[in-house]
C-alpha cells in the first residue's frame, strides 16, 4: 500500500509495459503489454516485480510476480476475466490523479483498500522471445526441464 494523498491506497494489479534499449540511457522504444492473451489488463492478476536470468539454463529469463489479491478473480468473477473491473480501477485511478477531477472517497473505495498482505503469494513466468521482443504466456504450471 501506498499513502501520501490522505489516505492508503492499494495498488490494484495492472497491465505491464515492455520497453527496450540498446543503450541503458536510452533512447527506449515501448513493445507494450507482454502478457499474451491477458484479457484482465491485470498482468495474470500480478504486478512484476523482477526479472532474473536462470544461472545454468540458456536464455531462461523468469519473471517474478507479487499476487497482493489471489482471490482477485473469483471475487470479481466475469467483470475480471474480460478486464471490465480492471477498467473500473483505472478510471478511479484517473479520479485520484487528475486535478481537473475531484476525487470523492467512498466507501467502496474504503472497502476495496482493505487488504490482508499476509495472503498474498508470488507466481513466476518464464519470459519467451521472439527476437527482441518479450512474451509471457500463462502457465497452469512449468519446470526448468523444459528449458535447455
Amino acid at each position: 500500500m501506498i499513502s501520501g494523498i490522505g489516505v492508503y491506497a492499494a495498488i490494484h494489479p495492472n497491465p505491464s509495459e515492455v520497453s527496450v534499449s540498446k543503450l541503458w540511457h536510452g533512447p527506449y522504444t515501448v513493445q507494450g503489454d507482454p502478457h499474451v492473451n491477458d484479457k484482465s489488463r491485470t498482468s495474470f492478476n500480478c504486478q512484476i516485480t523482477s526479472v532474473f536470468k536462470h544461472p545454468k539454463k540458456k536464455d531462461l529469463y523468469i519473471a517474478l510476480g507479487d499476487r497482493w489479491l489471489p482471490d482477485l478473480a473469483k471475487e470479481e468473477g466475469e467483470d475480471f476475466y474480460s478486464g471490465a473491473a480492471y477498467a473500473r480501477v483505472h478510471k478511479k485511478f484517473q479520479e485520484i490523479f487528475d486535478p481537473e477531477i475531484e476525487f470523492v472517497f467512498t466507501e467502496e473505495d474504503a472497502k476495496a483498500m482493505r487488504i490482508n498482505s499476509s495472503l498474498s503469494d508470488y507466481v513466476w513466468f518464464p519470459i519467451r522471445f521472439d527476437g527482441e521482443r518479450a512474451y509471457i504466456e500463462w502457465r497452469d504450471e512449468w519446470t526448468l526441464e523444459e528449458f535447455e
